[in-house]
């Protein structure tokens, strides 16, 4: 797997986990084209799909997380475009391949609020927004590449969204999934 040879720092931020390497795999798998990666955070993403030699666009809101994610592109010798955006809010562009790893938490959940886990009072803000939004960013041929949790009750966006579980793993106290669809 490509990413058992990343260099990543996380520069203070949230670092990659369980999530985070589950969805590598499946970008590993199943990204083509012109890639892009919302919420790119550490870069892990956007660094798979750039060594695989894909052409990839990676967005964040937190400029400190470009940051940290340029210079995981530099470690790593990818090359990589980076954009401050707040999930779709200044991608102009079009690509075969969306990537995003939302932030899923429940705000209950955290007494201070990170950007990067704070996912709203149900886990599904960035979410809901994504799948609201996403298709006008994808060319004809395209796959989105989704992460959520049981918390999430992802299993209503299988069907609404005629997703794969391209896979599945529990820990602890829930299930992270990665849906795949077009």
């Amino acid at each position: 797997m490509i990413v058992d040879g990343l260099r990543l720092e996380a520069k203070g931020g949230y670092g990659p986990r369980e999530d985070s390497y589950i969805l590598a795999d499946v970008v590993e798998r199943y990204a083509y084209g012109k890639v892009l990666d919302v919420g790119t955070g550490t870069g892990i993403q956007a660094i798979v799909a750039a060594k695989k030699g894909l052409e990839v666009t990676a967005s964040d809101v937190d400029p400190k997380a470009l940051d940290c994610a340029r210079e995981n592109a530099k470690t790593n010798r990818v090359d990589i475009e980076f954009i401050q955006s707040d999930v779709f809010s200044n991608i102009t562009a079009k690509y075969n391949t969306i990537i995003f790893n939302p932030p899923y938490l429940p705000s209950h959940w955290y007494q201070l609020k990170h950007v990067a886990l704070d996912g709203g009072r149900q886990g599904r803000m960035f979410i809901d927004r994504f799948i609201a939004e996403c298709r006008n960013h994808v060319m004809e041929d395209h796959i989105f590449i989704l992460l959520e949790s049981s918390f999430n009750h992802y299993e209503k966006d299988i069907k609404r969204l005629n997703a794969d579980v391209a896979a599945k793993k529990h820990y602890f106290f829930e299930d992270i999934v990665v849906l795949a669809f077009k």
